[in-house]
């Protein structure tokens, strides 16, 4: 997209009376490859490009958008979202105003070594075959999955009041999965994590991942899963390993720290929130190791960026300290509310949507619990979780229930068998309430989850949780099937 097209957009909307006006403008690729069972089941490749306007007219906003790169078309978008900013008034409500975030003008490049749109084709669908045949080696298995992606992104930013940012993102990721069927019920392993791993860097994240090293042993187990023992149920110490962990955060503290749906403004997809505003600083969420923090400058994260979509910039946020609830996830418009400034998390799924407050990277911070062996060694009795399977949360965030992919049950310090179709449930504050170890930073890991849903049409967004191993007490654990 030309600077023609944002200079002419802009200038149409403060002409039609807009108080303030910003446009995005985005070309976005995508790769996305799959071998299933021995044959490629997918190679696809898309481009996608276009601009947003949104513009404040009496404190409204308005939005429009259009693929077409025509400044003519530029301003008739402008002149649009001026018009559905008008029409926007007649539903009344309290106007917008904005927090007074300084204008910025800057690039931003995500660090990568390897780029994954330089890497041949060859190459890739290599990788995936070789993973394939290593997962083949394993009798009993039913399918095997092997994925990648990657995401190349230019955005550019620009506003009335004088910013002007420009951004070039990458995003990387592989993983696979393997299933094993009986007369009975079906049983998945997938690594590293639900879904694989993805983040923002380079192909050389995809080689780090060792897939074709862990093949054998994550395909044995889907296998052997089938022949386990059922988890047993009943309040037990529980350690969840790092990916769902991840899941954990996401579900149970990400979406319930978004403003939006705290004040009411978003409901859509995940409900609203048990946080309320009058719990700010009050509130004690966990137990004083629980520290949680949202991290748009941690390196490899898929909330990792320089600046949102509103020109705020990256910044890392405390959200849980010792305990104690001290932070919203917020954009320009809801962060005064609370009597803040927004701390940049305001970001739409592609040019064609208004931003939302999304996650960055809400991270559970390591402990000092050391590594994950040295937590199952200092745990008597209890079972350790691994690889999420299942997820259900209630609108607020307050009551869940996950299931695992697998689980070890843990005797007097050491791993004392394998357990099939682990479940646990609890209350959100009472579950984090209950944490008293989390394992140290060389078992911490940022996770990406390339899939988060929110808004109505609804919007996707890539966000990561970074955490390591956690120890929980007197959890109810549960038996769940699937088949």
């Amino acid at each position: 997209m030309s600077g023609e097209v944002i200079e002419r957009a802009l200038d149409a909307a403060m002409g039609g009376g807009a108080s303030y006006a910003d446009v995005r403008t985005s070309e976005k690729r995508i790769e996305s490859l799959s071998v299933k069972d021995g044959t490629l089941q997918g190679a696809e490749s898309d481009l996608t490009a276009g601009f947003g306007v949104r513009v404040l007219v009496d404190g409204r906003w308005g939005f429009a958008a259009s693929a077409n790169s025509d400044p003519s078309d530029a301003e008739q978008a402008a002149l649009r979202a001026v018009a559905i900013a008008r029409a926007s008034a007649i539903g009344g409500g309290s106007p917008v105003i904005l927090d007074d975030t300084p204008p910025e003008r800057g690039t931003y490049q995500t660090p990568f070594v390897e780029d994954p749109f330089a890497v041949s084709l060859d190459d890739k669908l290599r990788l995936l075959f070789d993973v394939d045949a290593e997962m083949g080696r394993v009798a009993g298995l039913t399918t095997r999955h092997a994925t990648y992606g990657a995401v190349s992104e230019h955005k550019v930013f620009a506003s009335s009041a004088g910013a002007h940012l420009e951004q070039d993102l990458v995003e990387c990721g592989a993983g696979f999965t393997v299933t094993a069927v009986n007369d009975d019920e079906a049983q998945e392993r997938t690594y590293p994590a639900l879904g694989g791993q993805m983040v923002t860097g380079g192909f050389e994240a995809v080689r780090a991942l060792d897939l074709v090293v862990h093949a054998q042993e994550i395909s044995e187990q889907a296998v052997a899963l089938l022949e386990a023992p059922q988890c047993p149920s009943g309040e037990m110490t529980v350690i969840i390993d790092s990916s769902q962990m991840a899941l954990q955060v996401h579900e149970s503290c990400g979406h319930p720290i978004e403003l939006d749906r705290v004040l009411g403004m978003e409901a859509s997809f995940a409900g609203t929130s048990f946080l309320t505003t009058d719990n700010l600083g009050v509130l004690q969420y966990g137990s004083s190791v629980v520290n949680i923090d949202a991290d748009a400058t941690a390196p490899g994260g898929l909330g990792t960026f320089g600046w949102d979509d509103e020109g705020v910039p990256a910044q890392n946020v405390p959200i849980v300290s010792a305990g104690r609830f001290v932070g919203y996830l917020t954009s320009r418009e809801t962060a005064p509310i609370v009597g803040r400034q927004s701390m940049g998390s305001s970001r739409a799924g592609s040019w064609r949507q208004i931003p939302l407050i999304r996650m960055t990277n809400v991270n559970l911070r390591p402990g000092s619990a050391g590594s994950l062996e040295d937590l199952i060694a200092d745990t008597d009795d209890g079972i350790l979780l691994a690889t999420n399977r299942s997820w259900s949360i209630d609108d607020r965030r307050l009551n869940f229930q996950f299931g695992t992919q697998i689980g070890w049950l843990i005797k007097d310090g050491r791993r004392a068998g394998m357990v099939r179709n682990p479940t646990y449930t609890g209350i959100t504050p009472r579950f984090w309430g209950s944490c008293d170890a989390i394992c140290g930073p060389s078992e911490w890991t940022l996770w990406g989850v390339p899939n988060c849903g929110k808004g109505e049409p609804m919007q996707t967004a890539h966000v990561g949780h970074g955490a390591a191993p956690a120890r929980f007490r007197n959890v109810q654990v549960g038996v769940g099937r699937w088949g």
